[in-house]
């Protein structure tokens, strides 16, 4: 710590709103413009749309804004177990009660704020609490006593600057993933949907089938572990639930290119395709999700554009628990290409996911980076002016 900087209660730099959400019973309090956040949807460091969006009408009758350069921190939910979400607002967003928008009064910098939070992760992860049913709760009088440093305004943009240099590249390679996805899913669209190339209809060495005739299940190699458990693990090896990491783990059950669909809880977005996650290296499932290979020519990437192009809504059961089960996902009928029209087209999407595989792990390796040094810079250990990137 630098004597000369000063210290405060994060709770008299910022406000702590609380959001909320309007009843799901009022179809016209849904489906609107407003991008709505929840627990779910705070996945990445930037937000500034949703799957999920509410009208004025679902505003006015429980939720709030988040305004532009706002911060948004998950205080409620299995999230909390997951690194603790925290995400800078590019554009108004509404947002539910499990989150709290943090807003400076002007004396620091959101954006410094913001960054002082990423670096205290693994100190707020220590500080998570436990509900009455197993989901994680920060305590508000907790969070607003957090001693935050204030340096010179000099030293404030540097720090920024140099945080917000690798979070724009993070930021770009994931548009870039999106685009190539795109990219992939429309030539899919376009070879074994539409049939363009085939005038339309279906070539004779085509068929007609089920999914168990292209998929490997690997479901019988999962293993639960509960948050008590992985709370005693080293966080090393990502540990994934039915739509994402839930936590990391020193041990692993998997090793390679895998496509992962929620089989309950969380198994379809609004439109109802499946929640999928292309996952590759040392990875641990909890069984809330299946595990896929593929089979008969269909790799794993074959098998995440067919599936992410393919509404599995009619195959969810389960009013309280959705669920996709093993049964219903093999019946569910797909065109099954030759097997020359099948290597041929891989041929071609392979190297679009080999690139989004790199451009992840570029990603992950500026993360970490960041991730290492926010810390020593937020306490004055080194100064971000002599970092070279």
């Amino acid at each position: 710590m630098k004597s000369e900087w000063t210290y405060r209660p994060l709770g008299e730099l910022v406000s702590f709103a609380s959001g909320g959400t309007p009843s799901k019973k009022r179809d016209d309090y849904w489906g609107g413009t407003i991008p709505w956040i929840s627990a779910k949807t705070l996945k990445t460091e930037n937000i500034d749309t949703s799957d999920l969006f509410i009208t004025e009408e679902g505003l006015k009758a429980g939720s709030k804004i988040a305004p532009k350069g706002s911060i948004l921190l998950l205080t409620r939910g299995s999230g909390l177990f997951n690194g603790i979400p925290i995400a800078r607002v590019e554009k108004d967003v509404a947002f539910n009660q499990d989150i709290k928008c943090l807003d400076s009064y002007g004396e620091v910098e959101n954006e410094f704020i913001f960054y002082w939070l990423l670096s205290q992760k693994d100190y707020l992860m220590a500080k998570v609490g436990v509900t009455g049913i197993g989901a994680g709760k920060f305590d508000l009088d907790f969070l607003q006593k957090l001693m935050i440093p204030i340096p010179s305004e000099r030293e404030r943009k540097s720090i920024v600057g140099f945080a917000s240099s690798i979070s724009e590249k993070i930021r770009c390679n994931a548009k870039v993933n999106d685009n190539l996805l795109w990219q992939a899913q429309a030539l899919y669209k376009d070879r074994f949907i539409d049939l363009k190339p085939f005038n339309g209809k279906m070539p004779p060495d085509w068929q007609l089938g089920t999914v168990s005739e292209i998929i490997e299940l690997h479901d019988s190699k999962r293993i639960p572990l509960s948050s008590r458990e992985r709370a005693n693990l080293t966080k090393i090896y990502p540990y994934y639930g039915a739509t994402s990491v839930m936590d990391y783990v020193d041990r692993y059950l998997f090793d390679g290119i895998y496509l992962l669909l929620g089989e309950d809880g969380t198994v379809v977005d609004d439109k109802g395709f499946p929640i999928l996650q292309y996952v590759e290296g040392k990875f641990w499932v909890n069984n809330h999700a299946h595990i896929i290979t593929g089979k008969n020519g269909f790799t794993v990437e074959t098998l995440y554009l067919l599936f992410s192009l393919t509404n599995v809504r009619s195959i969810v059961t389960g009013a309280v628990q959705p669920k996709i089960s093993q049964a219903n996902l093999n019946n569910v009928s797909v065109v099954i290409p030759s097997k020359v029209e099948l290597s041929t087209f891989n041929s071609i999407v392979q190297p679009i996911f080999s690139q989004i595989r790199n451009l992840r792990a570029e990603s992950d390796r500026l993360t970490s980076t960041r991730d290492i040094l926010l810390p020593r810079l937020m306490s004055g250990e080194i100064d971000a002016a002599n970092i070279q990137l």
